[in-house]
Order: C-alpha cells, then structure tokens, then sequence
C-alpha cells in the first residue's frame, strides 16, 4: 500500500501544472510518470531507443509477439493474444500467471489505479493504425 501511494505522488509530482488540463491528460502525465518508474528499465515507448524488451510504442492493438526484432518466447508468439486493455492490465498484474512460459520477469502491480494510469498513457502512444508516433 505505502508503495501505491509512493509512485502515484511520484506521478503527480511528475505533471505538469493541473490549470487547464483535462483529468485525461493528468491520469496520461501520471501514466507515463509510473511507465518510467516501472517499466522503463526494460521498455521503451519509442522503437529507436534501446531496451532490453520490445518497445511498446502502438502495443494496443499489438499481437502479442509480433515486434519484428524481438526473439519473443515460444509461449507468448504462440499464445493468438491481441494487447487489448483488458489483456495488458492482466499482464502488468501478474504475467507468469496470464502467460505461463514468458521470459519477461517483474513483481506485478496490482494496483487498479496505476493500472489504469499506465494503460491511459500506453493508449495514448497508440495510434488507431499502429503506424510510427512519438510523444
């Protein structure tokens, strides 16, 4: 719990000043506060910046295990999944559990709130036809 509240102030603090903004672009902001402060040490949003696990500019709508230049394991480009919300936030819960067989290794956040802040700013590195955006 005292980790919950210790990354969504790290979100806030993270935006930019509230006048003005609409509580999507907050929950976006804090999104990719928690993005960075969890995800980032293997992700990253843009397909020219190294990482050691796939980018995940335009990951919903992704079939999973489709990034052309990632060795995937054999469970998840076997596994038919299509990243829709749903299926990316059971993913950041508890992967090993969704996806028996991954090589992607992490503690789950199970936290619905950063959950949904995470998905809010994944979706919004998303564009409707996948094709190359960057924020």
């Amino acid at each position: 719990m005292t980790r919950t509240f210790s990354l969504l102030a790290l979100a806030l603090c993270a935006t930019p000043a509230l006048a003005g903004t609409t509580f999507e672009q907050v929950k976006i902001d804090a999104g990719k506060a928690l993005f960075e402060a969890e995800c980032r040490r293997c992700h990253a949003t843009d397909s020219k910046d190294p990482s050691y696990g796939p980018p995940l500019e335009n990951v919903v709508g992704r079939a999973a295990g489709s990034y052309v230049d990632y060795d995937y394991s054999i469970a998840l480009s076997a596994s038919g999944i299509v990243w829709t919300p749903a299926a990316l936030r059971a993913w950041m819960e508890d992967n090993d559990g969704f996806m028996p067989g991954t090589k992607m290794r992490h503690v789950g956040i199970d936290d619905r709130t950063v959950q949904d802040f995470i998905l809010a700013y994944l979706q919004s590195i998303t564009t409707q036809d996948n094709s190359a955006i960057s924020k």
